[in-house]
């Protein structure tokens, strides 16, 4: 078992102390045996058969300050390549594969805009970013943006009508890119609820104008220093677990296989280092991330977000949380349970009624992409649901 007890330094907000995470048993966590061996059963049954859901996979659960499962299941990597005309995978020579440890390194993907969220929210709470305030005010250069009117709190909740996305891994450098994001308006009526990455990415330009740092640096200092999550940082991660033979056609690049460079074609155009997604982290950091969200902002002597704060990220519609959504959260949904998913594979939801939180890392995109099913992961949120006492 790796040690989950995490070096931490003062957030330097306010010095009250909440528990640190500690390992123990379901009973301590106040949760039924029999349900997480369930739990911990399903980690294993994602990554066999044929075609199995995952390559490798990693869940972390528990209550309170208690984790009472740290389970991790077949390879980080498994294959060399990806065959199109025959649809097989590749398989690297048995001696050649990277077993999954509970420690292995992920790709969040779209994990990273719950950081994102929460270093916007920092900002809110310290008086430097307006909540309602036009994001025009910050960025009159995004012209299209700011003839909208579209607000922080838009982006936020996804209301703002942008697009899901730009094909930004098409631009010829930065300046294009650059251009591509000020020109583009929503394409539907702000308000309403539409997902988009542009969203994050619009709001990581937001953060970096206010602060004069760049996201990578607001997020290590304003919260993963903090709370001691040393094993996440936005790549190269040369640990991480392999994702995808990225080839066109059913890619927008032909980058190869990818190991500890984000497979998001957007985050790698924009350097690595996107407001939607490039972050890497390992399952026992993000239940530190969990835990410190769930005690209210704080996490040992370390406080990233004051209580009335963290509430408003969670409560809903949610700030960059989605709230109650049992297509990926299955019964934990329903009692105000907050979370998000990410294309590679990962998830995390936290229930502030019960005081429970799952994390899941995987890599289903290795060797390739695939349509998505969330199956597994609302199964595993039933099954944590259930083991509450």
């Amino acid at each position: 078992m790796p040690s989950l007890e995490h070096p931490c330094g003062l957030g330097g907000r306010g010095q009250l102390s909440a528990p640190k995470l500690r390992v123990g048993t379901p009973e301590r966590a106040g949760l039924d045996p029999t349900g997480l061996e369930r739990l911990a059963g399903e980690a294993h049954a994602l990554t066999t058969g044929a075609r199995p859901w995952a390559a490798g996979a990693v869940v972390v659960a528990g209550r309170g300050p208690v984790i009472a499962v740290a389970e991790a299941a077949g390879w980080a990597v498994r294959y060399a390549s990806y065959d199109p005309e025959t649809d097989t995978a590749v398989e690297l020579p048995p001696a050649a594969r990277v077993p999954t440890t509970v420690d292995t390194p992920f790709d969040l993907a779209s994990l990273t805009k719950l950081f994102t969220s929460v270093a916007a929210v920092q900002q809110i709470e310290r008086g430097t970013l307006g909540m309602d305030a036009r994001i025009g005010a910050y960025l009159p250069g995004f012209t299209a943006a700011a003839a909208h009117g579209i607000t922080v709190r838009q982006l936020l909740t996804h209301t703002s009508g942008l697009r899901p996305e730009l094909p930004l891994y098409e631009c010829r450098d930065d300046t294009a890119r650059l251009a591509l994001l000020r020109a583009e308006a929503p394409t539907s009526e702000p308000g309403r609820y539409l997902y988009s990455d542009l969203n994050m990415i619009l709001l990581q330009f937001v953060l970096e104008r206010i602060t004069g740092r760049p996201l990578d640096v607001l997020i290590e200092d304003g919260i993963t220093r903090p709370l001691g999550m040393t094993a996440t940082a936005f790549g190269p991660c040369p640990g991480a677990a392999a994702t995808e033979d990225q080839r066109r056609p059913w890619a927008k690049a032909d980058r190869g296989m990818l190991r500890g460079e984000v497979h998001d074609e957007n985050a790698w155009a924009l350097g690595g280092v996107a407001g939607h997604a490039g972050l890497f982290s390992t399952a026992p950091d993000l239940a530190v991330f969990c835990r410190a969200l769930l005690a209210g902002g704080a996490y040992g002597p370390a406080r990233i977000l004051g209580p009335d704060f963290v509430e408003l990220l969670l409560t809903p519609p949610g700030l960059g949380f989605t709230v109650d959504q049992p297509w990926f959260m299955g019964e934990l949904a329903g009692r105000g349970a907050a979370g998000h998913t990410g294309f590679t594979g990962t998830s995390l939801v936290l229930d502030p009624r019960t005081d429970t939180f799952l994390v899941l890392l995987a890599n289903t995109v290795h060797p390739r992409r695939r349509g998505p099913d969330s199956g597994p992961r609302a199964r595993l949120g039933t099954y944590l649901a259930r083991a509450v006492i």
